[in-house]
């Protein structure tokens, strides 16, 4: 009997070529949309990136409908096998994997070999050794689903016992189609595609997150950057940087930082101002709290200059390192410390609320 091989129908190739663009467009736009919108704190955006994968997947399977219809009306054509190789491949249960090489020869077809994976229970092995004829199913237009038949009715399990198939010559084993590199290409052609119109309709954002030295709390106002000094406010606290060849002590430098952290609709009380050569700090009382609070802006910054410069250079510190002015009412009344390291020791003066110096502890 001569016995040659079948080949594999080949797939609809424009029909793939379209499934697979799709099928990349669908995963790189929901890939980014997750990523954007936790970056971008957009929850729709988020949400679609949910919903889109799932929408696909469900009309995938609406429109394969009438193609499963059509494939489960296909007769199984019943044939004998010859068991040209079997393999075990795992399993710890009475039903174990098991890999056949098979070579398939139908009645009034040629012959073709096939490789498929079955489960087999494990008393049922012994009839399933190399050389054995088997009995199988298959559909004519996907030969590569084969099937052993575990129960064959008697006339096919009387043909089986007495049959003897020759095996296919050469190598070449019918499989299932794959899909082509030109497939592969354009699903990721419409992965990244899908991706980059996600980022490029959110650009503004994700750019606007990318320059932002860093995210503040919901609760918090937007931090103000400009080259010379970095504003960043919150409900509990604010502080002013100034940029370099700058100073709080220069003339209306304290005053206008002070007034960046509490302008608005009302007076803002503090609880504490800490000033220090480019650095200014305040802590706001929390929210329906009583306590000793004062208005920054009734500091006396015209005096604060002469406060530091007196502290600096007549309490003993030669060649002071850092300086640090405190102003708070934790005693009742307002008081302005300021406090002055170097390498002759530490010193400080304290003044009442209109700069005048009530105290002195000179550097020991």
């Amino acid at each position: 009997m001569t016995i040659t091989t079948v080949a594999s129908p080949a797939p609809r190739q424009p029909a793939a070529l379209a499934r697979g663009f799709l099928t990349g467009g669908v995963i790189g736009t929901s890939l980014a949309a997750l990523v954007v919108g936790g970056i971008v704190e957009s929850v729709p955006l988020f949400v679609a990136g949910l919903v889109l994968p799932a929408l696909y997947g469900l009309l995938r399977f609406l429109a394969g409908g009438p193609r499963r219809a059509r494939e489960a009306a296909v007769v199984p054509r019943t044939a004998l096998a010859s068991i040209e190789d079997r393999h075990v491949v795992g399993g710890e249960t009475s039903d174990v994997p098991v890999r056949f090489g098979l070579t398939v020869a139908p009645d009034d077809t040629p012959a073709f070999r096939v490789e498929v994976t079955q489960d087999i229970n494990v008393v049922d092995l012994p009839d399933h050794r190399p050389g054995g004829i088997v009995v199988v199913t298959y559909p004519p237009d996907r030969p590569w689903r084969v099937r052993i038949v575990k129960r064959p009715t008697p006339e096919w399990e009387d043909r089986a016992a007495g049959a003897r198939l020759d095996p296919v010559p050469g190598p070449a084993v019918v499989r299932e189609p794959q899909e082509s590199g030109a497939v592969g290409f354009v699903r990721l052609f419409g992965l990244l595609l899908g991706a980059t119109a996600v980022i490029l309709m959110f650009r503004a954002e994700l750019f606007d997150e990318d320059t932002a030295a860093g995210r503040a709390p919901a609760s918090s106002k937007p931090s103000v950057s400009a080259t010379s000094w970095t504003v960043v406010g919150s409900s509990g606290s604010g502080t002013v940087a100034l940029g370099p060849d700058r100073s709080f002590l220069d003339e209306g430098e304290l005053g206008r930082a002070i007034g960046s952290l509490t302008d608005g609709p009302g007076t803002r009380e503090v609880l504490t101002v800490v000033v220090q050569e480019r650095l200014l700090s305040v802590v706001f009382p929390p929210t329906g709290t009583r306590g000793p609070r004062f208005d920054p802006r009734s500091l006396p910054h015209e005096r604060i200059p002469g406060l530091v410069e007196e502290a600096t250079t007549t309490l003993g510190v030669h060649s002071p390192l850092t300086w640090e002015l405190t102003a708070d009412r934790l005693d009742g009344s307002l008081r302005i410390r300021v406090g002055v390291t170097g390498p002759g020791g530490t010193a400080s003066l304290e003044a009442d609320g209109r700069g005048t110096v009530v105290r002195r502890t000179p550097a020991r």
